[in-house]
């Protein structure tokens, strides 16, 4: 069709009513329109963080934690405090906030339980659970339930592959999960029940796991087992054969220098790999030999 030629354009009906309201973009559904001034605490949280790295804009990752840990989410104010604490643009902000997952846009319940679809913990069971909670709890990934209580979505690998499939509630771990245990957690969780952590301790609220990762501890890093058994197999088979991992010159010491100060099993376990790394350089220096000989008989 040509320029030229004309189109049956609709009439408007003169009956038909018209908005005078001027135009306003819909905000994006992952912010929410009743967000509060920041505290003066809040404030002078975030500039602390800001302090404790010789680069500040290094704290920006933690302050988005804090502003979590008060706002349930990352928020446009949230936003705009952190960049004007580092003197950055809030685009800035905005990227870092958006790229990493752990950031959240839009209110996160009291427990945020990420189960692990990845592929072993999927074979092993992952997305059996996951498929059953969404059952129970009547909400798809990265959904609230309509008590607040839990936040679910399905998350990339926990770094638990030796307890395999695991879910996570609020970063903490739960190993080993059916179906049937996963939905007994998350109903104990909504009960008000204490609930522990397979390899940690007992499961606080999202907001203060929030804070902890703000670089603000609550004390509960020594309640529980830190590791167990599975994830101490190589450990233990490197002790019957007497293996150990060399270290001193990562810590700027060559092999020949003694271990200040080390005493009891650390002095220990530091004299083992300052040996061990005697025996590499060693090793290293008859194997160089071994080719600068050879090379020369060859010549011959």
């Amino acid at each position: 069709m040509s320029h030229d030629e004309s189109t049956d354009v609709p009439a408007v009906d003169p009956g038909m009513a018209v908005s005078t309201a001027s135009y306003a973009a819909p905000s994006p559904d992952r912010f929410s329109d009743d967000d509060t001034a920041l505290s003066e605490q809040t404030w002078g949280e975030l500039r602390q963080i800001a302090g404790r790295y010789p680069e500040a804009r290094s704290g920006l990752l933690p302050m988005l934690h804090l502003v979590q840990s008060v706002e349930g989410r990352v928020t446009p104010e949230g936003i705009e405090a952190c960049a004007e604490v580092l003197g950055i643009s809030a685009a800035e902000v905005s990227g870092v906030a958006t790229f990493y997952t752990m950031y959240k846009r839009k209110p996160v319940g009291d427990y945020h339980v990420g189960v692990c679809t990845n592929t072993l913990c999927a074979v092993m069971g992952g997305d059996l659970i996951f498929e059953r909670l969404k059952e129970h709890l009547d909400v798809g990934n990265d959904e609230t339930t309509a008590d607040g209580k839990i936040t679910l979505e399905h998350v990339e690998c926990n770094a638990a592959c030796d307890y395999a499939p695991v879910m996570m509630v609020n970063w903490e771990f739960m190993d080993n999960q059916t179906p049937d245990s996963a939905v007994r957690v998350v109903e104990d969780l909504r009960a008000g029940k204490e609930v522990r952590s397979t390899r940690g301790p007992r499961l606080c609220t999202w907001r203060e796991a929030e804070r902890v990762l703000a670089g603000f501890p609550d004390d509960l890093a020594d309640e529980g087992p830190s590791a167990g058994p599975a994830s101490l197999v190589g450990l233990g088979i490197a002790r019957d054969n007497g293996w150990t991992a060399p270290g001193g010159q990562a810590a700027g010491r060559t092999a020949d220098e003694p271990v200040a100060s080390a005493t009891g099993a650390e002095g220990s376990h530091e004299a083992e790999r300052t040996e061990a790394e005697g025996e590499v350089q060693r090793s290293d220096a008859d194997l160089k030999h071994e080719d600068d000989t050879q090379g020369t008989e060859e010549a011959k």
